[in-house]
């Protein structure tokens, strides 16, 4: 990765971020090159984000007479990439947008690293559009970018063509990725899925876990391998896989009519914890979570008792409300907390201007607008640019990134929050009653609540998690409705002890009772992990390799500088 290093070096990571410039790690990039060399008909390849071609050149070493075109928007890095492969005439490239172009053409491969941006990070609005009319397929709004890059590319790949793509595994597990897993699943082109696990992050810089995708039209489209690696030296089972395809299967085999595009797909590669227990229901029956309240512009919106003083804006005018989780440090936030926050000139305020006749109200509202906050994304389309989102002080909160398991926090100084928190609001459990609130807050603070709810988590590089409000709404929890009026005293006289203590030992009393409670008999949990694993190839298969599989290792270790 000379090439990769020099660039990194010499141009700004602000530069490379705008445009999403995280460089694939060459042995990577070489496993998924195999891929592609091992369709002994190609000629011609699309490599869609260029880049700087670590693809490209790894391919023209295999197969030097390869026709490749690539695609860039970074005149920047276009550029570099010129430089270099201005000797080579059969690479054509083009610094165009690839969501626009080249839709008539097909490839006998396609190997791809895309740029991962967030919906309102690219001309989402066009190019959705674009391509929906193309593939005749609606998609999600706030769909990523790379997706799209994906989808495009399964409708340019030639008849017996191969194609692989390194992108973010979050499409598997979140809201979006539902109708990409569907159009995956229609066209019946994925044919082995690679979970990366590993602890430290693939790309340098990149925030996300990452998963290889490798697919082909040919008549090889009756099952889909599912296979997680989870070090460096796991790699080799991807060169098994390319080398013997389509006879060695993956950790986990399906037929496309069994995955199911509607849920997480990490049902299909890990096992589910909440298998280990009986009598679950959606956490939706007792709460609704929903983000807590974005301004737009934090900067702007967000007050210091310091800063109310040098703009005259009086209470009136402020909203009490937490803007950073570093300032929440227990599980029970209070109103001496919060007065505390205050005394150390802490954010504690959000300026709420609506229905103020104010004269420093109104100057603070013109600053607003000279410094263009009324134009930013969030801002610009509301009735009233400065109107706060309508958010109640929630009882409970709960964190948004976590590394160690959700966190829950109960809101006692009945405050708001902003999104570094989601507000948590009871319901009704039934027609008549709601959910005692001190039994549901017990519960959330326990080793079985958090582990139930990580089968719905997020995943990004270096172990941090996320949690979305639906990702919580339809996560499970136990039906604590089940519980007797003996059982549920005992639960609450343990939780006002560690109301008044903050010693974990209560809360260890509480699991103790639920898992007593609520735990499988450990057959039967054997018996739906067995299940789960009803498509998992039988490890015989792989010994009929396993000589093979040894050769193969070999040519890995030698680039396992990753």
């Amino acid at each position: 990765m000379v090439l990769e290093k020099i660039y990194t070096k010499k141009i700004s990571l602000l530069h490379r971020k705008k445009f999403a410039q995280f460089f694939t790690p060459e042995t990577i990039a070489d496993l998924m090159s195999d891929w592609l060399i091992g369709n002994k008909k190609l000629k011609t390849v699309l490599e869609p984000a260029f880049g700087l071609g670590i693809f490209s050149r790894n391919l023209l070493k295999k197969k030097p007479k390869l026709n490749i075109k690539g695609f860039d928007i970074d005149e920047t890095i276009f550029k570099e990439a010129q430089s270099y492969f201005n000797v080579n005439s059969n690479v054509s490239l083009n610094l165009e947008d690839y969501m626009f172009n080249d839709w008539s053409n097909e490839y006998d491969g396609i190997i791809c690293n895309p740029p991962y941006f967030k919906f309102h990070d690219y001309d989402n609005k066009n190019i959705l559009k674009e391509i929906e009319n193309k593939l005749k397929f609606k998609f999600n709004g706030f769909t990523n970018l790379y997706t799209l890059f994906l989808l495009k590319s399964i409708y340019q790949l030639a008849p017996n063509g191969r194609m692989a793509y390194i992108i973010p595994s979050e499409f598997l597990n979140s809201d979006y990725g539902k109708l990409v897993k569907e159009y995956l699943v229609k066209t019946n082109t994925l044919r082995h899925l690679f979970i990366i696990d590993f602890k430290e992050n693939v790309f340098d810089d990149a925030l996300t876990t990452a998963s290889i995708l490798l697919l082909a039209k040919d008549n090889n489209d009756k099952e889909i391998n599912i296979s997680t690696i989870k070090s460096k030296s796991d790699l080799t089972k991807i060169v098994s896989y390319i080398n013997f395809y389509p006879k060695l299967k993956g950790e986990f085999t399906y037929k496309p009519t069994d995955l199911d595009p509607n849920i997480k797909w990490r049902k299909y590669y890990q096992v589910q914890n909440s298998d280990k227990y009986k009598n679950l229901v959606p956490f939706s029956k007792y709460a609704k979570v929903v983000r807590g309240i974005a301004t737009g512009a934090n900067d702007y919106f967000t007050f210091r008792p310091s800063k109310a003083k040098e703009f005259s804006i009086q209470s009136d005018n402020l909203l009490p409300c937490i803007c950073k989780a570093k300032d929440v440090k227990n599980v029970f936030f209070t109103s001496n907390d919060y007065k505390q926050l205050e005394k150390n000139d802490e954010l504690t305020y959000l300026f709420d201007a609506v229905k103020s006749n104010n004269n420093a109200v109104d100057e603070y509202i013109k600053k607003g607008i000279e410094e263009g906050v009324n134009e930013k994304y969030l801002t610009k389309s509301r009735k009233i640019w400065y109107s706060l989102e309508n958010r109640p002080p929630a009882p409970i909160w709960v964190s948004v990134f976590n590394r160690n398991g959700l966190k829950f926090i109960r809101n006692e100084a009945e405050i708001s929050n902003l999104t570094t928190f989601h507000c948590v609001y009871l319901k009704q459990s039934d027609l008549f009653s709601t959910i005692n609130p001190d039994l549901l807050f017990a519960y959330l603070l326990t080793d079985i609540a958090k582990e139930i709810f990580s089968d719905n988590r997020r995943e990004y590089g270096n172990g941090l998690k996320k949690f979305e409000p639906n990702d919580l709404n339809k996560a499970k929890v136990l039906n604590l409705s089940l519980l007797n009026s003996k059982t549920v005293n005992r639960i609450l006289n343990l939780f006002q002890e560690y109301r008044k203590e903050q010693s974990r030992t209560y809360i260890d009393q509480i699991n103790e009772i639920f898992e007593t409670e609520y735990s499988q008999p450990e057959s039967h949990t054997h018996l739906q992990f067995a299940q789960s694993q009803q498509h998992k190839p039988k490890i015989a298969k792989e010994y009929v390799f396993a000589n093979a599989i040894n050769r193969t290792e070999n040519n890995v270790r030698k680039h396992n500088n990753v």
